[in-house]
């Protein structure tokens, strides 16, 4: 099915579970592709992959190597190897999202899918995997945002390398206005680990620009084309909406707070007080309660300032007792620790024990 047509006459189809780009002329490109990746000026097309088998493992590698599965996967596409390169995903084609942005001649369109619930991570988060000693061990790593960049004007060589820069710092923008967690460390997430990019400038154009960073007026619409298409694609494929990110545990949960864990506890230290029924449904009432949210995001980032070292752990108790008080919890203000793990696990624990007692039921009148 033929999507739309962009500038330059290249034709956006998507078909056989793919987004494909079909170049009118000479396009110089810039990817991550592991095929036929790099920078570019023979390539006729490119693509974007949803690599998910119904029924199997999220990919069945085609070859032995991640670079000749997706060569492979070109040509079952119809497309010709040598000339094409192509990203793939575990998000649905259906949930591409395609934004343009325009300042008088140019027109930057980001096509986008995306979804980091399982592999959000971020940057210098601890790895398991090293290329070189593990090269047998190689697996199709499935891109959960993915983006093509399309550009109606031509960019010189550095130009377009600036834009895969800009391109990226707006993905990461996105995700820190949703507060998307890592899935690695307690920090937020600045992509998921297996991101992949392709940017495509038209050769043909009359215009070519040589910067794209954000003192452009390029690089501006880049970044706005890009985090609406990031933000929307999240949230149609995996629900990361700011509604769903407005709750206390979605908020908290990379500092390790979730209901299961936390009903095991409640129950624990209050047996037989509530049903799990019971507390699933005082669960949704007091992590969707407006305050408790806005209190608890100021405490998450308290947390979070800790560990970048910007105020210092007495700082950090002292404020978050405040929050706890505000949010009607009761808290012992300690201001003898003054290692950074020592009081990020303090007031976890302060924290995650003033939301408990909210999950206790208010007295009857009968019972005063």
């Amino acid at each position: 099915m033929l999507l739309t047509t962009l500038s330059g006459n290249d034709e956006v189809h998507h078909y056989k579970k793919s987004v494909v780009i079909i170049f009118g002329g000479r396009r110089r490109v810039l990817s991550t592709a592991p095929h036929n990746g790099g920078y570019r000026e023979d390539l006729r097309c490119v693509f974007n992959h949803d690599g998910k088998i119904p029924g199997k493992s999220p990919c069945y590698m085609k070859a032995p190597t991640y670079a000749e599965h997706m060569a492979i996967t070109a040509e079952e596409i119809g497309l010709d190897r040598n000339t094409a390169c192509g990203i793939s995903t575990a998000a649905d084609m259906e949930n591409l999202i395609i934004k343009s942005e325009s300042y008088d001649d140019i027109t930057v369109t980001a096509l986008a899918t995306g979804g980091i619930d399982v592999n959000g991570g971020r940057a210098g988060d601890p790895a398991t995997w090293h290329e070189e000693k593990e090269k047998a061990k190689e697996l199709a790593k499935l891109g959960t945002i993915n983006i093509l960049l399309h550009f109606n004007v031509d960019l010189s060589e550095g130009a377009i390398a600036r834009a895969l820069v800009t391109c990226t710092e707006a993905k990461s923008a996105a995700i820190q206005e949703l507060q998307l967690p890592s899935r690695y460390s307690r920090g937020l997430a600045t992509g998921s680990g297996t991101d992949s990019t392709i940017i495509v400038a038209n050769a043909e154009s009359g215009y070519r620009y040589t910067n794209t960073g954000k003192h452009s007026k390029l690089g501006e619409i880049i970044g706005r084309a890009v985090k609406t298409a990031v933000k929307e694609a999240l949230g149609k494929q995996s629900n990361s909406t700011p509604q769903r990110q407005h709750n206390v545990i979605r908020r908290m949960e990379r500092f390790g707070l979730f209901e299961d864990p936390l009903w095991e506890r409640f129950d624990r230290e209050n047996p037989g007080l509530l049903s799990r029924a019971a507390f699933a449904d005082r669960y949704w009432h007091v992590t969707n309660n407006d305050m408790y949210v806005t209190y608890t995001s100021l405490y998450a980032h308290l947390l979070d300032q800790v560990d970048w070292r910007l105020i210092s752990c007495r700082e950090a108790l002292t404020a978050g007792s405040e929050l706890l008080k505000l949010m009607g919890a009761p808290s012992t203000v300690r201001t003898d620790i003054e290692n950074q793990e020592e009081c990020i696990t303090e007031m976890v624990e302060l924290f995650t024990h003033g939301l408990l007692l909210k999950f206790i039921p208010p007295r009857s009148a009968e019972e005063d």
